[in-house]
């Protein structure tokens, strides 16, 4: 049975629950409790990820980083300057190749929010997040990757997806992006048909910031 490895942040979170359950039986999937924040803190801990598996082999790597790294704290400059956020993508992609090797590998961007419903010293902005993801994507997609743009998915969705303003922890937005995933899983899993979404997934709500 074919292995897959679902990283990022916790966007991730409110979709690797219902992504399981929909591949059980066509696909085992993997993905680490904790919320895998900026893109440095994804470069420290593959190891710990990778050793976590115990040695087995993935077929197919989903990831993000991004929110965490243009989040501004207090009115400040974006945790991770975008140059500084290229470096670090490059690194994890080169890393993710070097642990996974073998794996077809895609990059989810970054999801948008509702920047005017933040708190003023906790603030994300879509036009940022917008650049983040093109500087990402031309990063990535230099080492072969794959993109899933979960941040069209999520300006097309409507206002009720979300569950606060960053995170989309509701029936709609875990349908959408769980179905999303799957679909870009699929075609790399030998699947003919995606499997769909089936509800009802949470056994805790997923925390995320």
């Amino acid at each position: 049975m074919k292995k897959v490895l679902l990283l990022g942040d916790s966007i991730r979170q409110g979709y690797d629950v219902a992504v399981k359950r929909a591949l059980q039986g066509e696909a085992e999937v993997f993905f680490p409790k904790e919320n895998c924040r900026f893109a440095a803190y994804v470069l420290r801990y593959l190891y710990d990820w990778k050793n976590a598996l115990g040695g087995a082999h993935i077929d197919v790597v989903h990831w993000n980083a991004g929110l965490w790294d243009c989040l501004r704290l207090y009115g400040e400059e974006p945790q991770t300057p975008i140059p500084v956020y290229v470096y670090y993508l490059d690194r994890v992609c080169e890393r993710l190749k070097k642990l996974f090797s073998g794996a077809h590998f895609i990059f989810a961007t970054s999801t948008r929010v509702q920047s005017e419903r933040m708190d003023a010293d906790f603030k994300r902005y879509n036009e940022e997040i917008e650049a983040y993801n093109a500087a990402a994507v031309e990063a990535v997609t230099k080492h072969g990757m794959e993109i899933d743009d979960l941040y069209a998915l999520s300006a097309a969705l409507p206002e009720e997806a979300h569950s606060d303003p960053v995170h989309y922890y509701t029936e709609v937005g875990t349908e959408a992006f769980a179905n999303r995933v799957l679909a870009c899983l699929a075609p790399h899993l030998g699947l003919g048909e995606p499997p769909i979404y089936v509800g009802g997934v949470y056994e805790d709500d997923p925390v995320g910031m």
